[in-house]
Order: structure tokens, then sequence, then C-alpha cells
């Protein structure tokens, strides 16, 4: 038999009978319905089935509007998009009874935007090489699971504004009741996840709706300054009410979903034109309703909330240039433009940031003055809440993008590829990098992936140890710079950071 070609692979689940596809020493499930999603409800329990379903081809993805960085990374996988979208997929090396450690992978995409079938994020690579359970999911998205329409309605849509959430949750309750079959233990699980998806981590850490279900947790570029109070979820609402051109009185849940991807847009592009009514960035995102989140997640990750629950954490370098690197207003910025933005952000914290973060021209203070703000600060404050609870490890990505020439450098989502393996990809290679270097990086990281997963303790061949992080000594491994694989240093931000009220940090 050629080595390129599939044989079918038969799995009796808990969840029923089902028929993927094996090749190169790892089975791989796709489009297993996990819940049911009815429009601005939580999820329900998806029906067993009887007979053999096939498992082979990824089921739809959430509605969302398309975006222009998505032609950035070659990464494919996004079939058609319907609201009936929460599906999962799994790699595993065998259906055995081994007892794996399973790895849930949550996407990023700003709670507006991806999927867990992307190209990008095949499980494959992590399965054969860590000898691990890979699973990524689906969530609704954007006003489908992060609109709070409760109070508008009087409850008649009792939408909460965390059903998004409520779906990552329903994943890994599948997950501890279906996951053995295929290999998984359900019993170490590791929850992680990028950009928004390392922000619902965050989330998850905070939900008790969550305690239980996972045991490690990686945050890449997120943190836990993230979630909207009742009050500003319900303003958000408001307005995306007013470009639907619906009041709360209308037949909402018949409304086509082309209308309300346009009132997304509308909504989004408000924001970005410094709407008056504050809504601020990423507008669509968890609230705290009460229930699935009881508090700002980092508020309740301080207050022991993950308990025993190891953390590993870390962003880019540059995070902030994947949105400016190819937009010239930004590399003329001058010290006068980048001092008003400065005072319009931090207010009167604004000088003592601007006399720390003094290397550089004006737009690559920008840049990094972004990352820590969005980025960095909010990841440290993660680690400096559950260090308390648990053990914790940091990580800094500085390999640089080879892509426009280099203008993107180590931006936001540039350790994507090096995680799963998918880096050398035919046109993501292109963003990505490629050669003996970036394949070092790569096997590295995927090594101290999975050897945190399966241990608690992430560690890597040919890498020195890998310490705990504490604010006594916030040691981090970085990956990709001075042209090794990767290696530990002091990686601490100007005190001015970290004197910053909660409020002026996170995305």
């Amino acid at each position: 038999m050629n080595v390129a070609e599939s044989v079918p692979v038969l799995v009796d689940a808990p969840c029923g009978k089902l028929e993927g596809a094996r090749r190169g020493g790892v089975s791989t499930f796709k489009g297993i319905p996990f819940a049911t999603a009815r429009r601005w409800r939580m999820p329900g329990r998806a029906p067993s089935w009887s007979g053999v379903r096939s498992a082979r081809a990824p089921g739809a993805v959430a509605p969302q509007n398309p975006t222009p960085l998505e032609g950035l990374i070659a990464s494919g996988g996004k079939n058609e998009q319907s609201e009936d979208c929460l599906h999962l997929n799994v790699w595993t090396p065998s259906c055995d009874e081994r007892k794996r450690p399973v790895m849930v992978w949550i996407h990023g995409g700003a709670f507006s935007t991806g999927a867990g079938s992307i190209g990008l994020y095949s499980g494959k690579n992590l399965a054969a090489t860590g000898d691990v359970v890979v699973v990524t999911i689906n969530y609704r998205l954007s006003s489908l699971g992060f609109l709070r329409l409760t109070d508008h309605t009087n409850g008649r849509i009792p939408s909460s504004g965390a059903e998004g959430l409520a779906d990552q949750i329903t994943a890994l309750t599948w997950v501890r009741d279906n996951i053995s079959a295929f290999g998984g233990d359900p019993g170490n699980v590791t929850i992680f996840g990028e950009s928004a998806g390392g922000m619902s981590v965050g989330c998850l850490l905070a939900s008790p709706k969550a305690r239980g279900l996972f045991h490690k947790a990686i945050s890449q570029s997120g943190g836990a300054h993230i979630a909207r109070p009742r009050a500003h979820a319900n303003r958000v609402a408001e307005v995306f009410l007013r470009h639907l051109g619906a009041n709360a009185n209308d037949d909402l849940e018949k409304v086509p979903v082309a209308a309300l991807l346009k009132a997304q847009a509308a909504l989004v592009a408000e924001v970005d034109n410094q709407d008056p009514h504050k809504l601020g960035a990423m507008a669509l995102q968890p609230a705290v309703d009460g229930d699935v989140l009881p508090l700002w997640p980092i508020e309740a990750v301080r207050a022991a909330s993950a308990v025993g629950v190891p953390v590993m954490a870390g962003t880019t370098t540059e995070e902030w240039k994947l949105w400016t690197a190819l937009d010239q207003k930004f590399h003329t910025m001058d010290e006068n433009k980048l001092a008003r933005w400065a005072e319009r952000m931090f207010g009167e914290e604004a000088a003592a940031l601007l006399a720390a973060d003094n290397d550089g021209t004006p737009y690559e203070r920008y840049v990094s003055m972004q990352t820590d703000r969005a980025f960095r600060e909010p990841t440290l404050r993660l680690l400096g809440a559950q260090s308390a609870q648990a053990p914790v490890y940091e990580y800094v990505f500085d390999w640089r993008s080879p892509a426009a020439g280099g203008v993107f450098g180590a931006c936001h989502a540039i350790e994507l590829g090096f995680v799963f393996g998918t880096h050398s990809l035919p046109g993501a290679d292109n963003f990505f990098g490629k050669g003996p270097e970036a394949d070092a990086i790569n096997r590295a990281m995927m090594q101290a992936w999975t050897s945190f997963a399966r241990t608690g303790v992430p560690a890597a061949d040919g890498v020195e140890a890998w310490p705990q992080w504490s604010k006594a000594a916030p040691a981090a491994m970085v990956f990709g710079a001075d042209s090794r694989a990767a290696h530990v240093t002091r990686f601490e931000l100007p005190k001015a950071w970290s004197a910053l009220p909660d409020r002026l940090v996170g995305p």
C-alpha cells in the first residue's frame, strides 16, 4: 500500500460508531457533532446515532465575515457556514487503551472568525510526535455566540453573551465522556488556544462550569483580562440592534444569518472609527453573566478559581505588527502622534510608559507598547495570579516572519505553525518561514507543548531545563531568538506597566 493512502478506521464511542481515516500512523476523525446550537440558547446535548457515521470530512463552521488577514496564511479547511456548527475533530495515534494525554485546541480570531478545521491546526504532527490525542473544536462566534439579549427582551431571548464559551465547555464535556474510545485519558486533558482562543483559556480557568474538565492550560497571546460586564454587554447589544435595523420586540430568531453578519460588520466598523458609545475593540466577546462567568476572569483566577491547574502562557515579541505592518500611516508616526495616542490610551499614566519604552522609532515604540498593553502585561498578570495556585511557565516567541520582506517581524500568530508543525505547508511557509532553523524551533515547541500536556512540565531535547516562572524570578523560555531553537532568559517589562490599573490592560 502506498504510504500516502489512507484506510478506513472504525471507533465505537459512547456518542456512536464513527468511521475515520488512518494514514501515516495517525487516525483522524473529523466533523463529529458534540452539541446542538439553537440560536441564542445554551448548547444542547448532541443526539447519538445508530449505525456508522462518516467522520472523514470537517463539519460546517460558524457563520462569520471574511477577514483580510485570511490570505496571509494559506491554511484552508473552512467549509460551508451554518448555525449548526458545533463539531470537533480528533487525531490519535491509535484507538486503543493507552490513555494518552489529550490536548484540546480552541481557535482564535477575535471571537468572530476561525474554525477548528483550518489546515494550520491539523493535529497530525502533534499526535504522531508527542503520542497525544489532539482535539480541535468549533464554537459559535460574534452575535451568535457573544451577544447579550436577555435584558433587552425581558428574557424572551435568553442569550447571556456567554453561549460561545458554553460551547467550549460542552466540547470539553464530550471529551470527558468519549475520548477514552480514541486512546485518550479523560483524566489528563490540556486546553490550549491562541488570541481569542488564549483568552478563552483564561475564561475557562475562571468558570466553575469548566472545573474538573481539564487539568492543564496553555494560553498563547491571551490572558484573562477579557469579558464584558453586564452593562457594557447590553450597550453592545443596543448598538448591534441599531445596525440590524431591528428592535427587541422583533422576531430576531428568524432574521437571516446574512443580515446578522452585515450588522456585525457595521458594528466593527463603528468601533474602528472611534465609536462614541465607547464599545471598545472586539465589541462582541464573552460577557460576565453570573453563571458561566461569575466574575471578570482575572479576578476569578486571583480568587483561586483554578487551584492545582498548571499554566503555560506567553506572547510573541512584536504582536501588534500583524495589524500595522502593511499600513504606512503607522510607519510614518512621529513623536507627537505617539504621545497623543498614549495620552488617549493611558491618560495620566502615559508619560511614565513613554519614558520606560524609549527605544526605537515612534512606530517601533507604538508596536512595543500595544504588544505590552494587549498581550504581555495580561499574560504576566495571569501567571502572577495562578502562580499561587499551581506551577506556571512563561514562553516568548521571537522568530520573525520572512513575509513581505520581513515587515511582520515576530507578529501575532507567528508561533502557530511551529506549535502544530504546519509551518512548512505550501503557502504557509511564506509567512512562517522554513529551513533547518525553523524546523529546530518546531521540534522544540512540539516537544515542550506535548511534554507539558503529559506531565505539567515543559521540556524539549537539547534545550536547557525550563524553570518555573515566579514574580521573584520571572524566567521565560525564548523560542527563535539569536538563531537558537530556544533558551532561557529573564524577560521583564518596565515597572511602569505593572503599576497600570487592570482597566487599562488587555485587548
